[in-house]
This record gives structure tokens, sequence and C-alpha cells, in this order.
């Protein structure tokens, strides 16, 4: 349709019919612009958009991929999710209509990112590269599922990055008892080191637990909920996966170990957060113990590692270890399959002597 001129001010607008998603006739007028054609060129996306159609340019899709996708997801994943497509992906796809990016398109993307590098002069990690990828691809089949592209330019493509981590680092119980003797000043981060170590919660499930979550009596954490601290707000949420949803069963020292520190807490508290700080300051911690022991520091996280490597050379098995660390498939704990020990020669004299007369 034409554009038109307001005869008072000079700015130009355009108006026009069209059918939204659901098929509905509707009317929209849009004013302001400077010239004829920023009007006709903002008429000729805003119909593609308003379909559905896939000529809509890229960036206009992912407005829409956004408001499909976003209620379903927790606060801080989508945060996490968001930032990715606002700087890694929409820069370089962002005029370029749905219906014309090519796994060619695709690829040149892959090369840029893969020669990209982080605020500190890094080149991105695998991992982080291969989640890139993902939010790029999930997209694309949103699009495909749901709003009728033909077929989705990242299926043909190799995935950049790698899905796993090489590097996992975990401390032996040796030095985890060096450590820990040295942040026993501070009892709060000394028991949430303990039940780190001890337990293998992950740290938002631990930065989330309330006195009423610990049962001493019967040696039990119930994990129910996670912490994160979001855009200055203290933010609890449902665990990372249903599974994570647990009961863990402590060692009875550590039962004895929080009793008087859960005792000294008021009764007007009984119904907070025992640990009332945040991941930033574990990190804190960790780096001041490790200075005082001489252990090279590493992540919170490490310390499930740990746990896992101590059950692990305790003797018990992937699904009994899955089980306890809230894994949704025991697949997940094969991670750490090379601390396993080898049954290869067992293996082959249990054979040897079914073989014997």
């Amino acid at each position: 349709m034409p554009a038109y001129m307001n005869g008072k001010t000079g700015a130009w607008y355009v108006q026009c019919y069209y059918s939204d998603i659901d098929g509905n006739r509707k009317h929209k007028v849009k004013r302001g612009f400077a010239t004829k054609g920023e009007a006709l060129a903002w008429e000729t996306e805003f119909l593609a958009c308003a379909d559905g159609s896939m000529s809509m340019p890229f960036e206009a899709f992912v407005k829409r991929y956004s408001e499909d996708v976003r209620p379903r997801l927790k606060l801080n994943t989508w945060l996490t999710k968001e930032h990715i497509i606002r700087t890694k992906i929409v820069p370089f796809f962002g005029p370029k209509r749905m219906c014309d990016i090519s796994p060619k398109d695709v690829v040149d993307w892959q090369n840029k990112m893969v020669g990209s590098y982080d605020d500190e002069g890094k080149p991105y990690s695998g991992t982080y590269l291969r989640t890139i990828n993902n939010q790029l691809s999930a997209i694309f089949n949103h699009a495909v599922k749901y709003y009728g592209l033909g077929k989705s330019p990242a299926a043909p493509t190799i995935k950049i990055g790698e899905r796993q981590g090489s590097e996992m680092k975990f401390w032996t119980k040796e030095q985890y008892l060096a450590f820990s003797e040295e942040v026993m000043d501070k009892p709060a981060s000394f028991y949430a080191f303990e039940i780190l170590y001890w337990c293998g919660l992950r740290v938002g499930e631990l930065l989330a637990l309330e006195p009423n979550d610990i049962d001493l009596g019967k040696c039990l954490i119930h994990v129910t909920k996670s912490y994160q601290r979001i855009r200055r707000r203290d933010v609890i949420t449902s665990p990372k996966t249903p599974k994570s949803k647990r009961d863990v069963v402590m060692p009875e020292f550590l039962a004895d170990e929080l009793a008087d520190f859960l005792g000294s807490i008021p009764e007007e508290r009984r119904a907070c957060r025992i640990f009332c700080f945040t991941k930033s300051y574990l990190h804190h911690e960790m780096k001041r113990g490790c200075a005082a022991c001489g252990l090279e520091p590493i992540r919170i996280h490490d310390l499930r590692h740990s746990h896992v490597s101590l059950l692990i050379e305790m003797g018990f098995s992937a699904i009994a270890i899955a089980d306890r660390l809230g894994h949704e498939t025991y697949e997940m704990t094969l991670r750490y399959a090379h601390l396993f020990p080898s049954k290869q020669s067992d293996m082959a004299a249990a054979l040897d002597q079914r073989r014997r007369p």
C-alpha cells in the first residue's frame, strides 16, 4: 500500500490491513517517518512479521521466539539465553530474512565465533561455543516447528565446540581437609564447604537451605529448591531438574558438627536461609583458604566433582552416585568414567576360570 504525507507536520505515515497469525483481519497505522522510503520499508517488514511469514528479518523473528519461550524458562536460564542471542547471534544475522539464511551463512557465523575472544582476551571455551551454537539451532528449529520455515539452515552444519569440558578438577580427601582447617575460623564458611564436599550438593542447592531442610536425627538434607543472586535480588527457584529434588543422607559426623551451628540460629530466622551469602562470597573464601594452605583454588562446583571422586574411590557404582547427586540419568555420572578402576583384568580372570574344566 502507498505511504502518505501529513500536510501539517511533513512527516510520512502508512496504514495497511493484514491478517494476524490466527487469521484475524486487522488495521494498522504507523506515523512519524522522515521519508517515504522509511515508511514503506517499515510497512514491508511489518507485514512480513504480522502473518508469521518467513520473509521477516531474523531479528524480528527473535522477538517472536522470545515471546514464545520466555514464559517457560526460569529467569536465570532466560537471562543467559537472551544475552547469547543479543550479543553473539543477532549482530550477525539480524537484517537477513529468515528464508534467505543458508547453511553457508551459519558456517560463516560459526567461524566468526571460533575466532572470537572473551573480555579477558581468551578464546571461547569449547563448551561455550557449543552453547551458543545450540542457541542458534534452537531458534531455527522453533521456526521450522511452529512458523513454517522449510528446514533449519543449521541442520546440515557440523556443530562447533564440545558438549563437555575436557578439564575436571577435584581435590583428594587430604587436600580438602588441609583447606577446611584454614576456614574453620568462620563457622558459616566452614560448614558450607563441609556440606558441599561431603554431600555433593550444587552450590545453589546449598545456598537455598533453611534450618527445617536439615533433619539431624535422620541425618538427612532435604533438597527442594535452589538459590541465585540475579540483578541484585535473591531468587529462589525449583532445583535444576526434577530428579534434583531429593534427600541426601549425611555422614553422622557432619550431622554432629551441624548440631551446634544450627542450634545457634534464632527462632525468628528458622524460615530464612542458613547461609546468608552468595556464591561470590564462597569464591572469596575459597581463595582465602587456598592461600593459607598452599593449594591451587578450584571452582566451587569442583567440590561436587571431588565428592564423586571420593565415592568412586570407595567403590560405589555410577547408578548409586547418580541417585545421590540428583543426576537425571546415570550416564551423566559416566563423565567421571576415567576415575572408575578398570575391571578388565578381573573380567579376564573370571572368564579364564569359567573356561577351565
